[in-house]
């Protein structure tokens, strides 16, 4: 099992690390709900999740509902039982490994910020770069 968290603590979950699938979102939805230029998700059947505290839930959309940490305001979950019956999905960034559990797929590419397309290729630095 996966464990992760909201930034203060307050919400804490665990997960499978066998995932429906598992994708780095580029959808504007994603974007304004979360504020990066893509968003880490993975798919489980909602009742293979355990959480722990009571996130405060969005209605993003006709019938997607994002869940999310009240006191920091991290995001957390999204739930969309039209589309996506009996399903959560989860934001791998929350994860307290995220490195367990890689991406599959860039999804929703037609939203996607252009710029992002050629993002691995910007300078890297180990931690803020100074000077």
């Amino acid at each position: 099992m996966l464990k992760g968290r909201c930034h203060c603590g307050a919400i804490t979950y665990e997960m499978p690390s066998e995932v429906v699938h598992n994708a780095l979102c580029h959808c504007s939805d994603c974007r304004r709900h979360s504020g990066p230029p893509m968003v880490g998700w993975a798919m489980v059947p909602a009742e293979r999740v355990t959480i722990s505290g009571a996130p405060a839930i969005y209605a993003s959309s006709e019938h997607g509902r994002r869940h999310f940490c009240g006191r920091c305001g991290t995001g957390l979950f999204y739930v969309n039982e039209q589309m996506l019956p009996g399903m959560i999905d989860v934001q791998t960034g929350t994860l307290d490994t995220p490195d367990a559990l890689p991406p599959q797929a860039h999804i929703q590419v037609a939203e996607r910020v252009g710029w992002m397309e050629e993002a691995h290729r910007l300078p890297s630095f180990e931690r803020y770069p100074t000077g």
